[in-house]
């Protein structure tokens, strides 16, 4: 099969860990380890070729980018230290907002350092390497650099996969433009394979369908890549609150109080590293009002985690380019994103999105929840 052709925004730890796996998956061909799905619709991670990539630091832009994804301040765990050249080198992509002012005063192998040099003309670039999608990896509170990544896409032709809080394909109005286009779309924030937000969601999850009553939550994280050091910009956070928040909420009947739920990036430290760790706290009441808590630890490379989600999300969204789908992708966007345009339980968005590989559902297909899941398997299964 033809291979599936990408762009990459922002070539920094979870684009690293996508290529690195892609390698590891191609070199070791019966491997399914950490794999949610080997195959998918024919294609393999193996298929996935990158045409593309855009960063603004000095240390990437002009280089190849096979080099530049190991380049400061690039920080995850190796996975497939060599990696191939791609044939492609990284090109100068539009600042704007994407440099946070506070990372200046860091030691540049912890930051971003800007090249002085003017963005290339992305939606040219697109349509000349042949991209089919663009992978959007910019940094948390990037509005107006994400935003313009997007047009870029919607202009092209190429779907959009929108791995960061920006709400674009949640976004009625976006929405509404890539679907008049002809385009899919998957987003918004992209979810871990197994991270802070899907075990949380299921543990509310777990708490409401057994008849425990939740009075209060947090979730707090700490982390030391760049990711964890930009959000110290807490009026960059607003758009990632909301989405994470909202992931959860949207496992109640009836949602907490905004001073029962903290949900967030908590501090940044440097020697974890690309290494994420989680504290989450649940207070609830179950039978005759009793109290019932619940506390978890969870540690986890942060790209990676990434990378085992965006794998899937990328050949699902060939899937749907090839039969002719447009606008978002609604089980696609539910399973593997925070901020969907329309949240569905994981059980049901599983099914739905089984459903869609079979052939028997189309993603752009708009769900309604009661009629569209099968009650028996919506909720816990516990």
């Amino acid at each position: 099969m033809a291979a599936i052709k990408i762009a990459i925004a922002g070539v920094g730890n979870c684009a690293s860990s996508l290529l690195q796996g892609i390698e590891y998956y191609r070199n070791n061909p019966g491997e399914n380890l950490g794999l949610m799905h080997r195959e998918l619709g024919g294609f393999g991670p193996e298929d996935i070729q990158v045409v593309a990539a855009f960063d603004i630091d000095v240390r990437k832009v002009d280089r190849p980018l096979h080099e530049a994804i190991f380049a400061p301040p690039n920080s995850t765990k190796a996975i497939w230290k060599d990696v191939p050249s791609l044939g492609v080198t990284v090109q100068m992509g539009p600042v704007l907002d994407g440099v946070a002012d506070h990372m200046k005063e860091y030691h540049p192998d912890r930051t971003f350092v800007p090249a002085e040099a003017d963005p290339v003309d992305v939606e040219a670039v697109l349509r000349e390497s042949g991209a089919e999608m663009l992978i959007n990896y910019m940094p948390v509170g990037s509005e107006e650099a994400a935003r313009r990544y997007a047009e870029a896409a919607l202009a092209s032709g190429v779907s959009f996969i929108n791995c960061m809080p920006v709400f674009i394909v949640s976004d009625p109005e976006f929405a509404a433009r890539f679907t008049d286009a002809g385009i899919p779309v998957v987003g918004d924030d992209v979810k871990a394979q197994l991270g802070a937000t899907i075990l949380h969601r299921t543990l509310v999850k777990l708490f409401a369908d057994r008849g425990v009553k939740i009075k209060r939550t947090y979730q707090l994280n700490t982390g030391g890549n760049t990711d964890f050091l930009n959000m110290l910009e807490r009026s960059r956070l607003h758009s990632k609150k909301i989405s994470k928040t909202s992931a959860v909420q949207s496992q109640l009947d009836e949602p907490l109080e905004a001073d029962n739920i903290h949900i967030g990036p908590s501090d940044y430290v440097p020697w974890q590293d690309d290494n994420k760790i989680c504290f989450l706290r649940i207070e609830g009441e179950g039978f005759g009002g009793v109290p019932l808590e619940i506390e978890a630890r969870l540690s986890v490379e942060d790209s990676p985690n990434s990378a085992g989600v965006v794998i899937d999300a990328v050949r699902l969204c060939r899937i749907a380019r090839d039969r002719g789908e447009a606008g978002p992708l609604y089980p696609v966007s539910a399973y593997f994103m925070k901020h969907p345009p329309v949240q569905i339980p994981d059980t049901c968005a599983k099914q739905l999105l089984d459903e869609f590989v079979a052939g028997t559902r189309r993603a752009s297909e708009p769900v309604e929840v009661a009629s569209d899941c099968d009650s028996s398997e919506n909720g816990s299964g516990l």
